[in-house]
């Protein structure tokens, strides 16, 4: 089992930052991804950014050039940097959590964006 806990979503106005954090407890293993994907009200989960445990990342087109998704291994921590947020950002913020080789997946509880003026 994998619990991951969420925290830094908020209120923030159109062009600002927050700063997403999820730490992951409990069965790692060494090969592993962590990521991020959002839910905004009446559409489906998207996925947003991913980083391995290799270091390797990923992300969604949409926010590539804003975000930045970063890992600090020793702390089975994950971060997400948002900048120049949008109104279209908004929504619940899920951390993600995938190993290999097992395909074992678990989700967050999820964290609230909300981006308004």
């Amino acid at each position: 089992q994998v619990q991951l806990v969420e925290s830094g979503g908020g209120l923030v106005q159109p062009g600002g930052s927050l700063r997403l954090s999820c730490a992951a407890s409990g069965r790692i293993g060494e090969n592993n991804r962590l990521g991020w994907y959002r839910q905004a009200p009446g559409k489906q989960r998207e996925f947003v950014a991913v980083v391995t445990s290799r270091g390797s990342t990923n992300y969604a087109d949409y926010v590539k050039g804003r975000f930045t998704i970063s890992r600090d291994s020793a702390q089975n921590t994950v971060n997400l940097q948002m900048n120049s947020l949008k109104p279209d950002d908004a929504g619940v913020y899920y951390c993600h959590f995938q190993s290999f080789p097992t395909w074992k997946e678990y989700w967050g509880q999820g964290t609230q964006v909300t981006v308004s003026s």
